[in-house]
């Protein structure tokens, strides 16, 4: 029995069998019980794993815990939807540069960490840049700090030997986003991030979307010509819209501001 580690493992195996749409079997059951009458209900024990159909409502699952010490535990587990600038918007190669940051309880855990790393990303062939660094922002953060900036698998290999950056953090302080006024906008800006984020891009068509009807000229088309940003109707909403999809891009990397200042 794994103990205390059973319940983690049992959700980390449910989480996995929704991700990859799989029933699996339980385990060390070969013949199920002769004194339930299985026939009488929807209940049944899997022998063998089985495709998880795709329907249209989210895939459901419980982990529960009923043991004989009297512990009690249930967790309903539900299916995520896609996000975009997930990780499936990261997989595959990348189009510019992506900041991987790792960090260490202290020097010798990072420089452990970037050995680990290094040995998985060449063992690993399949494995893109996209993947490294969205992988990097999920994890705990450390005082002891490296930044490998890297657009492929060759580049981050030279780079974990060598970090761009790589020291002791300061103290942690607030995280504040300032949404600039008129004044600060130029031709062109964000129309290379437009392609380059898929993020980015996604909630630039949300902002079109929602200007549309109360306005005649198009939000995407204004951010890639640069025409009409000298006039204030169309400047203003325009920063904003580019303002809020940053801000998304921010919060895809895992950045969670304290305060946003208009």
């Amino acid at each position: 029995h794994a103990q205390a580690a059973a319940g983690v493992a049992g959700v980390i195996k449910m989480v996995m069998a929704m991700r990859h749409g799989v029933l699996p079997r339980s385990l060390h059951v070969g013949v199920p019980s002769s004194h339930v009458d299985w026939s009488s209900g929807g209940v049944e024990v899997l022998t063998r794993a089985r495709a998880w159909p795709v329907v249209e409502r989210a895939r459901r699952a419980a982990v529960s815990a009923f043991g004989v010490s009297g512990t009690n535990a249930h967790v309903v587990l539900e299916q995520a939807p896609e996000e975009p600038g997930g990780a499936a918007a990261v997989s595959g190669p990348v189009k510019h540069p992506v900041p991987v940051v790792l960090s260490g309880a202290s020097t010798k855990a990072l420089d452990a960490g970037l050995g680990r790393l290094a040995a998985l990303v060449e063992s690993d062939g399949g494995l893109g840049v996209g993947e490294v660094g969205w992988s990097a922002v999920q994890r705990s953060v450390f005082g002891h700090r490296a930044v490998v900036v890297a657009s492929g698998r060759e580049e981050l290999l030279e780079g974990l030997k060598t970090p761009v950056v790589s020291g002791v953090a300061g103290s942690v302080g607030r995280s504040v986003l300032v949404f600039p006024g008129q004044g600060t906008q130029w031709a062109g800006m964000g129309a290379e991030l437009l392609d380059m984020s898929p993020v980015f891009a996604a909630r630039m068509g949300e902002c079109a979307a929602a200007l549309s009807p109360l306005v005649e000229w198009d939000l995407l088309e204004v951010v890639r010509s640069g025409e009409g940003l000298e006039r204030v109707d169309v400047v203003q909403p325009v920063t904003w819209a580019v303002m809020v999809s940053l801000a998304e891009v921010w919060a895809s990397a895992g950045v969670r501001p304290d305060a946003v200042v208009v």
